[in-house]
Parts: structure tokens; C-alpha cells; sequence
């Protein structure tokens, strides 16, 4: 296999373990409500976690090779404001558009709104694994690895709400896939088009983009849906456990 072929291949095993955010719906949970308020804390953890510790840092030091320390934390700023803003608009956005019921509206609304913040955080990962891969088979494959273990949460946070918002395992499945199929895009992006034009300063942009989203979504979208469902406990237990997760999965890779 030329290094090309494997650097697509990663590229599809990252993308496509969003999948395996799935498993908690192939059967139909008796306790709906603990299922929902646990997926979403630990979805909530998970993205703060990856934010806090991935992509503001890594927006920093991207930004940091064109600007000096203050400009360079000014632009971070700047960027990560547009996602929060960004992430709002399109929380208004469907609740002008939407056809379900009330009930089912806010659950809907968090599948989705997470579906198009993965999107935007998957591009850039495959295009990341298809650098990465192409010229080195070993920080590839690890990337590969970090990049599977955070995307089957952030899978849960797709396919719980859209399961359970319209009870169809098929929306959820459709949905979840649209999501993974993104970071596969990423690295034929990449290959076809970007690979010459992806400078540090626009990477470091993007990704303070993605970081204001995914907070933005953490803290107004699964977090409140998690606490709405009245189990406290349980909500900081799994938003903590989300959080260990992710903070693990960095030491060991």
C-alpha cells in the first residue's frame, strides 16, 4: 500500500468511528431519560476537554508562527468569538425552522446543531491525518487513534438526540455517517485541492473557530439538556467522566 493509499485509509477509519457513537441507541434503552442526561454530559466533558486542551492551544501556536504573543492571543480571540457567534446564529437559526414538536424540538436541535459543529471540527482533523500520514506512516496511525477516540463521543452527541427526538435509527445512523463522511472530505480536500494553499495562520483561524463553537454547544446546548432532565449528580458525574476521558486519551497518545 503506497503512502497516499494509506493516508486515505486512516483518514476513513478516523471519520467513520463517529459511527460507533450508535452503539448506546441499537437498543432501545427502558430508562430514556438517564440515557439522554448521561450521553450529553459526557458528550458536553468531552468537547470542553478537546477544546480547552487540543484546539485553543494548537490555535495559538499556528497563529503564533505569523503574529508575536499579544496579537496572536488577540486573533484567538477574535476567531474563537466569530464560532460562539457563529454557533448561536444557528441555534436561532432552527428554532425559526423547525416542524417538530416543542418536546422533541431542544433534543433535535442539539443533535443537529452538534452534527454541523462535528462537520466543521472533522474537515480540518482529515485533512491534519492526510498530511500527517503522508509523511510519516507512525505520527499518522497515532493521530489516527486520538482522533477515533474523541469522535465516538462526539458520535453519542449526534445519535442520541435525533434518535430520540424523531425515534428513527435511521435519521440518527444518516446523520451520525453525514458527520464522520466529513473527515474522509477533509483528506481528499487536501489531496485534490488545499495541501498547497493550507498556510499556520489560517489553520490557527479555523481552529479558534471550531473551539468557540464546540464550547458554545457544550455550555448552552448539552450541558442545560443533560441538567434538564433533573439527575445533578449524574450529569456532573458523566460531564466530569467526559472530561477524564479525553484528558486520558491525550496523556496515553
Amino acid at each position: 500500500m503506497n503512502q497516499i493509499a494509506y493516508a486515505f485509509l486512516l483518514s476513513f477509519l478516523a471519520g467513520f468511528s463517529t459511527l460507533l457513537g450508535m452503539i448506546p441507541i441499537l437498543r432501545k434503552s427502558k430508562k430514556k431519560e438517564i440515557m439522554i442526561s448521561s450521553s450529553l454530559a459526557f458528550a458536553s466533558g468531552v468537547m470542553i476537554c478537546v477544546s480547552l486542551t487540543d484546539l485553543i492551544p494548537e490555535s495559538y501556536q499556528f497563529i503564533q508562527n505569523t503574529y508575536r504573543s499579544f496579537p496572536a492571543l488577540l486573533f484567538l480571540l477574535i476567531f474563537f468569538s466569530i464560532g460562539v457567534l457563529f454557533s448561536n446564529f444557528l441555534d436561532k437559526f432552527l428554532k425559526k425552522n423547525s416542524s417538530l414538536k416543542t418536546k422533541d424540538f431542544k433534543l433535535y436541535r442539539v443533535g443537529i446543531i452538534s452534527m454541523l459543529a462535528i462537520i466543521a471540527h472533522n474537515l480540518p482533523e482529515g485533512i491534519a491525518t492526510f498530511l500527517s500520514a503522508s509523511n510519516n506512516t507512525k505520527l499518522g496511525l497515532v493521530l489516527t487513534i486520538a482522533i477515533a477516540l474523541h469522535n465516538i463521543p462526539e458520535g453519542i452527541s449526534i445519535a442520541i438526540p435525533i434518535f430520540y427526538s424523531t425515534n428513527s435509527r435511521k435519521k440518527a445512523f444518516f446523520y451520525t455517517l453525514l458527520s464522520g463522511l466529513s473527515e474522509p472530505l477533509g483528506a481528499l480536500l487536501a489531496f485534490l485541492f488545499l495541501s498547497p494553499f493550507i498556510t499556520p495562520l489560517m489553520m490557527g483561524f479555523l481552529l479558534a473557530i471550531i473551539a468557540g463553537i464546540m464550547i458554545h454547544i457544550s455550555i448552552y446546548e448539552l450541558f442545560p439538556e443533560s441538567w434538564s432532565y433533573h439527575f445533578p449528580k449524574r450529569t456532573f458525574l458523566f460531564f466530569l467522566l467526559g472530561i477524564f476521558f479525553m484528558y486520558l486519551s491525550h496523556v496515553l497518545l
